[in-house]
């Protein structure tokens, strides 16, 4: 990264400097260039857009990035590179869509996989010794449990193997994975990255040559290339994205205060909250809490589910990080059945707090809570 800080790089980043050219990197919609260039295909050198888009995030992360088609097929590119009958060590709280790509890889015999508790610190140190590849997710979705990236990141490991974390919900403001001693930080720049709900896209960011050049191979043979007009809207993203965050992460450290006093919540998991039990390791190990809370209703399920429906400024939809606030029950997703039934998980956005605040009390009224 240069010297600038990360708020001024994420405007500054990416851009040409040569005199005439656009101030924002155009879209150049062609699958093919003519001889002569750097460029042949774009399935293969890729487009200046996506460049740009990996230019800001490798930066900001540390390490050379490589844009997907979305956050799976990032994922998928990480997995890819395991050999046949890999070891696999994966959290027991972490997106239902990596778990689904664990499970069936194992089912075809690719890899075997563990199952490890987020915060249990000695037992990841001690898969390391044995696993080709360890991923991890801190905060975790949806628990937001907080693992002890310093310790496993810098635990020693099977020579040979790979550690990735999943960033997606510290995003590289709040967290910089590379920096502690991991292979990959992977993104879905669905989330945060872009920021509005428009686009899907992922990003892996390697500490290694090596592992850039094996990921854009991956990308090339896989055909998992970001959209043209995905990218651009992921930079436009980018641009606001310090701004997004500050002003979701006050919100939510409020609500999830207000919500720890209410009636019509049981539990609430946000580790900025000082009783929460990851809020010590976040503390020291984040640069924030990020925007997402977890939350179970004192109700029965059918509550829970009137809470979604009765909401009118928050939108019961599923996916976070962007601008607008959303929440979804998470337990009625196939793949999360070890969830708490009535856990809500909400992606606070940056609406006015006194608004979103308004909007939950109607609702848990109207759900009879």
């Amino acid at each position: 990264m240069t010297d600038l800080k990360p708020r001024s790089w994420l405007v500054a980043g990416g851009r040409e400097d040569s005199p005439g050219a656009p101030l924002n990197v155009p879209m150049a919609p062609a699958s093919n260039f003519l001889h002569g260039g750097s460029r042949i295909y774009s399935r293969n050198e890729g487009t200046p857009l996506w460049e740009a888009l990996e230019d800001i995030v490798g930066s900001l992360e540390g390490g050379r990035a490589v844009a997907f088609s979305s956050g799976m097929a990032a994922v998928s590119a990480v997995f890819d590179g395991l050999p046949v009958g890999a070891r696999v060590a994966l959290p027991d709280d972490c997106y239902q869509g990596v778990a689904e790509l664990a499970r069936r890889g194992q089912e075809q015999g690719r890899w075997q996989v563990s199952r490890i508790g987020v915060t249990d610190t000695p037992r990841w140190i001690a898969a390391l010794g044995e696993a080709d590849l360890a991923w991890l997710e801190s905060p975790s979705n949806p628990l937001l449990q907080i693992a002890d990236l310093k310790a496993i990141c810098g635990a020693p490991r099977k020579p040979g193997s790979l550690l990735a974390v999943d960033n997606t919900f510290a995003t590289p403001l709040n967290q910089k994975p590379l920096a502690l001693g991991a292979d990959f930080s992977v993104h879905s720049a669905t989330k945060f990255i872009g920021g509005h709900s428009d686009l899907l896209s992922g990003i892996v960011v390697a500490a290694r040559e090596e592992h850039h050049a094996a990921l854009l191979q991956a990308r090339s043979v896989n055909g998992a290339t970001p959209g043209e007009l995905e990218s651009f809207l992921a930079v436009r993203g980018l641009r606001t994205l310090a701004l997004r965050l500050e002003t979701a992460q006050g919100n939510a450290i409020r609500l999830a205060q207000w919500l720890a006093g209410h009636e019509a919540v049981s539990r609430v998991r946000y580790p900025g909250l000082a009783g929460d039990r990851g809020y010590c390791l976040a503390s020291s190990r984040l640069e924030g809490f990020g925007t997402i809370i977890s939350f179970d209703v004192a109700g029965d399920v059918a509550q829970a589910d009137a809470v979604c429906a009765a909401l009118k400024l928050v939108r019961h939809a599923t996916s976070l990080g962007s601008v607008e606030s959303t929440i979804e029950r998470r337990a009625a997703h196939a793949g999360q059945e070890h969830l708490p039934e009535t856990l809500l998980r909400l992606s606070v956005g940056i609406e006015d707090c006194d608004d979103l605040r308004d909007d939950l009390e109607q609702a848990f009224a109207r759900a009879g809570l």
